[in-house]
């Protein structure tokens, strides 16, 4: 072995977890060994043998964390070199002898200490690993290969754990990406008859958890709470589907929910699906504006809603949003002949709700009545099961549409190993079911998988900032998926509202809603430490919880690169390794796919279950959004970063790159190495126009609680940038901002902060989904601070 190269490393239980390796290069490995063999030996230099490789080490006396010692490993060459889809993890097959030489490594395990920099590694502990569902790289390779080498093998047997009335056809995917060969088309199971209602409610109560709870519900006041069991869920699914029904909602046609987190919001989507409907929910909050435009666009048989719901201490009267939008409506010659109402006492009287006799119908006076069993109607897995809305900064809304029995699949199995799903969990996701996370992660994910779920009515910070660690305690919650930017905000309330509670139930997060930097990965994990020491530093604590930080959207329906808690070591920041079929490339401005170490635009080659078949109505835009920018491969609309030993580094939506002095630069990473001061609590950046260097950078930021506005905060803002990135990334306006204009699900509106940063104040547009409106007047009011 005289010629094989010294690497320093980890040990830990006895086997490696490097970096997962890249493309097109030799790889050397760095290893761990368990705490204890390293008290046994960190005096000493010997050989220690693995179940996969022998070689000699000698400790050096560093420390890493609790018991660990830097190691010297003088270990052989795999000779490994990558090829076509297998780049990205292509290293894992020799594991562990496939990662690269990674110098001054700092490796820490969960429940030990917390890494800090991007190049750090955060192991899950061994009692995580050896229950997880994926263990190991091996096993999560395994896995990967067959699902890309044999797609329609691998998920055809997942597809068969479900029910199907009638099996698929011979071809379990039919797929064209590539414009130049004709119209865009995406087929999963055709043929296949199913529907996901049976599948997420009747058929768990068949499997004998009828009597399981299926929704734990918190209302927006303290102790305001409710729960169904699955046999309950079923009954009340039945009742408003046999309602639909009689007022001649038939299948293909569309229903507009727009509810508030009630139970009767998931109960309306499996009510919808279970007789073949087309929901559309629009989230409950959205202008009459912009409810009137998904109106007339889907032209619904009926629309459901609530006559008002109170947000923290706040009223929002959510039926007279829906009459004005409905008035607009008849205007233009579309009419709705049914409005059924939820009778949400809490919020508003009946007496005090406007009522429009004919049309309008009280929920509670009608659909009590109705039996509670309801035949199924059996769809087409192509079939249509729901239309979901996004909007942009102009233009029309489009109507993503998701059909049934790919997404059926797809949203089941990416919960399930995700989130290392386990059937005795209670989760909990904070997402609105207004947006894609509720509808494939509260509602049918979970459900599919026979899971307790917790829906939560109110506001995370009302009435005080703990409320969410209230909720965990009080329903044992052990997976919370949440935003980056709900987190960030509790923290700056201060750590008081958090160590009140225990948490000791929670064993995996999930993040959604952003490219989370390092920072904000830190301080999630850092949330539900035992130690709560400090915010923004690395912190020896008992951070025990993997960080599922997902990288998916709209379009994707479900997860598309994401950590497998248990299955490899996690790096905060980055969404790692891509999904099971899911094929990601990093492209150059010709469309030209780049290898190992690179940065560029990300798209995905082949089509997987979950992927949106159309918008509606307008094919072409589908077409020409989605898949003309780079022809044979699905466009994201995001940039990404792959790093040398093959993580994914979401840097923002290519829109959101700012091109300075012929830098392009991501404000994804502007945003970065602002949080990572600590004065920082949040930062959100956008480009302005600059006479001399084209555009300039423009920085939101949100000081920690307590801190003051000064100059030379300002300056040190600044400099951090300068030192983290360069000097042609420094911001050249810091906007100090007591906070960030978001939709309810934590989403950061960049749209209104241009118009903000460009004095473009008469061009705000709708405000109307902001949690907080009242913060763009804030913002305006400091413009010139």
């Amino acid at each position: 072995m005289g010629s094989n190269p010294r690497v320093v490393g980890w040990y830990y239980n006895n086997f490696c977890l490097p970096g997962l390796g890249l493309g097109g290069a030799t790889y050397k490995a760095p290893v761990l060994v368990s705490t204890n063999q390293v008290k046994q030996q960190k005096h000493s230099s010997s050989s220690f043998a693995t179940p996969f490789s022998s070689f000699s080490l000698s400790f050096s006396g560093a420390g890493g964390g609790a018991g660990f010692r830097r190691a010297v490993v003088v270990m052989a060459s795999s000779g490994l070199k990558t090829s076509n889809y297998l780049r990205h993890v292509e290293s894992l097959k020799s594991f562990p002898s496939g990662a690269g030489n990674i110098p001054q490594l700092n490796a820490v395990i969960l429940g030990e200490a917390l890494a800090s920099e991007e190049t750090d590694r955060v192991y899950p502990s061994e009692d995580f690993t050896r229950q997880a569902l994926v263990p190991s790289p091996e096993k999560y390779l395994e896995m990967y290969k067959r699902s890309i080498e044999d797609p329609a093998g691998f998920w055809a047997d997942i597809a068969s754990q479900f029910y199907w009335k009638q099996k698929w056809d011979q071809e379990v995917c039919s797929e064209n990406l590539d414009i130049r060969k004709g119209n865009i088309k995406i087929e999963w199971f055709k043929g296949g008859i199913t529907n996901i209602c049976y599948n997420c409610v009747d058929r768990n109560i068949e499997a004998g958890l009828g009597d399981k709870i299926a929704i734990y519900w918190e209302g927006n006041e303290l102790g305001v709470d409710g729960t169904l069991t699955y046999s309950q869920l079923l009954h009340q699914v039945c009742q408003l589907a046999n309602y639909l029904k009689d007022i001649g909602v038939k299948k293909g046609d569309a229903v507009i929910i727009y509810l508030p987190m009630l139970m009767e919001l998931p109960i309306a989507m499996l009510a919808c699906a279970r007789i073949g409907a087309v929901h559309s929910i629009v989230f409950a909050g959205f202008s009459a504006e912009s409810l009137s435009q998904r109106i007339m666009d889907c032209k619904p048989k009926a629309v459901i809603t609530c006559n008002a719901v109170m947000r923290g201490p706040k009223v929002i009267q959510l039926k007279d949003i829906v009459d004005a939008a409905l008035a607009d409506c008849a205007k233009n010659g579309i009419s709705v002949d049914v409005c059924l109402t939820y009778d949400n006492q809490s919020a508003m009287t009946r007496e005090n709700t406007k009522w429009q006799e004919g049309r309008d119908i009280w929920w509670q006076d009608v659909i009590p009545k109705y039996p509670t069993t309801c035949e199924i109607e059996w769809v087409d897995a192509e079939d249509p099961l729901f239309l979901l809305y996004t909007s942009g900064s102009t233009g029309k809304p489009k109507g993503v549409l998701h059909t049934t029995g790919g997404y059926m699949v797809y949203t089941a199995t990416t919960f399930k190993y995700a989130f290392d799903y386990k059937p005795s969990d209670v989760y909990w996701c904070t997402a609105d079911c207004g947006w894609i996370t509720g509808h494939s992660y509260v509602t049918y994910g979970p459900l599919l998988n026979g899971a307790a779920v917790v829906v939560f009515e109110g506001a995370p910070n009302y009435p005080d900032s703990g409320r969410c660690w209230d909720i965990v305690d009080k329903y044992k919650v052990t997976i919370f998926y949440t935003a980056p930017t709900l987190v960030r905000s509790l923290m700056r309330e201060g750590d008081q509202y958090v160590t009140r509670y225990s948490r000791k139930s929670l064993r995996v997060l999930g993040s959604v809603g952003e490219p989370i930097n390092p920072s904000a990965w830190r301080l999630l994990a850092l949330l539900f430490s035992p130690l709560m020491q400090e915010w923004f530093y690395n912190v020896v604590g008992d951070a025990r919880c993997p960080i599922s930080d997902t990288w998916w959207q709209t379009e994707t329906g479900g997860f598309m690169i994401t950590p497998l808690p248990g299955a490899w070591p996690q790096k905060p920041g980055s969404a790692t390794f891509p999904f099971f079929g899911v094929q990601p490339v990093i492209v150059d401005e010709k469309g030209v796919e780049l290898e190992g170490e690179c940065s560029g635009y990300l798209c995905v080659k082949s089509s997987w279950p979950g992927a949106f078949r159309t918008l509606y109505g307008d094919h072409e835009r589908y077409e020409t959004t989605y898949f003309k920018p780079f022809a044979g491969y699905y466009f994201t609309g995001d940039g990404c970063r792959r790093d040398k030993d093959g993580y994914h580094w979401l840097t923002g939506r290519v829109d959101d790159v700012i091109n300075v002095s012929g830098h392009r630069i991501g404000t994804a990473e502007v945003e970065s190495a602002l949080v990572s001061h600590p004065q920082c609590a949040e930062a959100a950046v956008v480009g302005i126009e600059h006479e001399v260097k084209g555009q300039g950078i423009y920085a939101f930021v949100t000081l920690v609680d307590g801190v003051p506005y000064s100059k030379e905060l300002r300056k040190s803002l600044i400099l951090t940038v300068r030192k983290q990135i360069g000097a042609f990334a420094a911001p050249d306006k810091i906007h100090w901002a007591p906070g960030l204009p978001k939709t309810r699900s934590g989403k950061i509106m960049r749209r209104i902060l241009r118009k903000i940063a460009s004095r473009q104040l008469d061009e705000l547009g709708d405000t109307s989904t902001l949690a907080d409106p009242g913060i763009v007047d804030q913002l305006i009011a400091l413009a010139d601070s």
